[in-house]
């Protein structure tokens, strides 16, 4: 019997890419398939799934929070984060938040593969890069990293900022007011002591943070 995958991704290509992936596979089929965060509530809260690929950065709901609010109400859910980010920028925190497994939307299609039967059998899957992040593990090291600081809300806001989407873009994306992302990067500027936005892109070029793949 095949595994049930619910695919969790606002580009239709992707989601294309992934069933055809999955098309000639006799263990895994895609059955489902959701375009923003509120869409993926709603298919993990109407059956259940073996396995759910996730895109970190989708409208609505989207990203660690979406993550934990999955595991909140489905803790059995494998959970693998298929994203265009680097690993530096949210691998660890997705791990922290619940997902069994992060793989760059830049792998093969055959370690795509493997990672997602990995975690539909549930294992875990980590690439090389991943192991290696969550071995040093700098979100303990909050005394020299302030963007460690930042909540999962705030990091995602912040992620988006030296990313250069205007605060009118991440209140549309994230379904909020702009005075609520307005006071989100007061505190993440007070948490980080930086005076404004230039100062928040070069902190991330100098700690390697700047991801110019938004998605």
């Amino acid at each position: 019997m095949k595994r049930a995958v619910l695919i969790a991704d606002d580009h239709p290509v992707i989601r294309l890419g992934l069933r055809a992936i999955l098309c000639g596979c006799d263990d895994l089929s895609v059955e489902g398939e959701a375009a923003d965060g509120h869409a993926t509530l709603e298919c993990v809260r109407h059956r259940g799934w073996d396995l759910l690929v996730l895109d970190i950065s989708m409208p609505g709901r989207s990203g660690l929070e979406l993550i934990k609010l999955l595991k909140g109400e489905s803790p059995r859910l494998p959970i693998l984060v298929f994203s265009a980010h680097r690993e530096e920028l949210y691998a660890v925190r997705a791990i922290r938040a619940g997902a069994a497994g992060y793989v760059s939307k830049q792998t093969d299609a055959e370690s795509l593969l493997q990672a997602m039967r990995k975690v539909a059998g549930g294992s875990v899957y980590f690439s090389q890069k991943v192991s290696e992040l969550l071995a040093t593990d700098p979100v303990r090291d909050t005394d020299h990293l302030p963007h460690t600081r930042l909540t999962d809300r705030e990091y995602g806001i912040f992620s988006r900022i030296i990313s250069g989407a205007k605060l009118t873009e991440i209140a549309d994306e994230l379904s909020l007011s702009i005075k609520t992302i307005s006071t989100h990067k007061s505190n993440i500027l007070d948490k980080m002591t930086l005076a404004g936005q230039v100062e928040l892109v070069r902190y991330a070029i100098e700690h390697k943070l700047l991801d110019s793949a938004h998605g």
